[in-house]
């Protein structure tokens, strides 16, 4: 089951829609969908949680935190809509197109993606233009 939940004001337009184009993905890399948690907040929030747990002092749009069983994927993603906003500013993409490059990256970490080397980070970006390609909404 894919959730959505707001640890601040922000109104996720399209959601049946977004849950459908994400459970397609994860299809498509042949694998099943298991409970996967997005939760938006702000850059405090996340910027807290990454010195928490992952010991970075850095912003970031996105942090997930996989239990992917087998073949089933599963896990929390968080966003930061202000590092989302910020991203489409500096890279001259809509407020959507990026949020959902976020999203959709989340997931194929979950996949198996990585994003470390530049060969990773060029499959990965591979990877969620295809993604993106397929959204019907």
């Amino acid at each position: 089951m894919i959730e959505f939940f707001f640890e601040e004001e922000f109104e996720l337009l399209h959601q049946e829609e977004i849950k459908d184009w994400i459970a397609d993905v994860i299809v498509s890399e042949e694998r099943s969908v298991g409970d996967i948690s997005f939760i938006f907040c702000d850059d405090k929030y996340l910027h807290d949680m990454n010195i928490r747990f992952l010991g970075h002092d850095t912003l970031t749009d996105i942090i997930s935190f996989g239990n992917v069983l087998g073949k089933e994927v599963g896990g929390e993603i968080y966003i930061s809509v202000e590092r989302v906003e910020d991203n489409a500013k500096e890279y001259r993409e809509t407020f959507e197109d990026e949020l959902h490059r976020v999203i959709i990256h989340g997931v194929l970490h979950f996949c198996g993606y990585k994003d470390k080397t530049n060969d990773e980070k060029e499959e990965m970006r591979s990877r969620e233009d295809a993604a993106l390609a397929i959204r019907r909404f």
